[in-house]
């Protein structure tokens, strides 16, 4: 679990983050979402360390991140596995060496240990038979999915997700999401995702964070959101007219 309390981060005399509360939990999609510029993306970056906040404590299980060492933070780290938006492959690695990448940095394993282990990721996200490709030479849906291999290489307790949708057609980001949250349950890993995917947050959204220029406007789970009476969140979730007819025909039936 990780619990955020008291939350500020300030650039200069401009407040990105207002005193944000919330907890994160294991064995669940936990979504972010707001609007660019609501801080959403600052709020992951000092989850992972590559912030620092002005004010508040970030714990993980307990253990206050913001207060631990430099050397303390490394090793933290490795309880972390991350997905970038871009998927950030190495171009110049086959799939197997991309996903082996943390394995050859961080752990003990010979040689074959890291290869099979590696494999049994690659076979995880359906990509058996892919291992000797480049990252040129596979889609980007693919690409996807070898950076989620290679997240969980290292057994992570956390994984963040920065739009891990971004980019991929409807139907490929229903295979990312659906992926996302069966390893997240079979690991039990607490999984944290910034998304603008609407698709996401009410496919896999079993805790949802809505950020509202710097602070926390709004909580819940996707179930909540059709019959929420808080304006700030529907004006940003059913911003389509298609959606916002979804909301009407299911208010309508109760």
């Amino acid at each position: 679990m990780i619990e955020v309390k008291n939350l500020y981060k300030n650039f200069d005399d401009i407040k990105v983050l207002k005193d944000i509360s919330t907890v994160f939990d294991d064995g669940k999609t936990n979504l972010i979402i707001g609007q660019s510029g609501s801080g959403k993306t600052v709020l992951m970056k000092n989850l992972v360390g590559l912030l620092d906040p002005t004010s508040g404590e970030i714990l993980y299980d307990g253990r206050d991140f913001v207060k631990m060492s430099k050397q303390e933070k490394v090793l933290m780290r490795r309880e972390m596995g991350m997905i970038f938006q871009s998927a950030a492959l190495f171009d110049s690695l086959t799939v197997l060496e991309n996903v082996m990448f943390p394995l050859d940095m961080f752990s003990s394993m010979n040689l074959r240990e890291r290869q099979k282990r590696a494999m049994d990721c690659l076979a995880r996200v359906n990509l058996v038979g892919a291992e000797e490709k480049y990252p040129g030479e596979i889609s980007g849906g693919m690409q996807k999915r070898v950076a989620i291999a290679r997240a969980i290489a290292l057994n992570p307790k956390y994984l963040f997700c920065d739009e891990p949708n971004s980019g991929l057609d409807p139907k490929t980001s229903l295979v990312i999401d659906d992926l996302l949250h069966s390893i997240t349950q079979e690991f039990n890993m607490t999984t944290i995702i910034n998304t603008h995917d609407m698709n996401s947050v009410m496919g896999i959204g079993e805790n949802i964070i809505f950020i509202y220029e710097g602070h926390k406007e709004w909580q819940g789970v996707s179930a909540d959101i059709m019959g929420s009476t808080n304006k700030r969140l529907t004006d940003f979730i059913f911003a389509s007219d298609l959606l916002k007819e979804m909301r009407e025909a299911v208010t309508h039936q109760k």
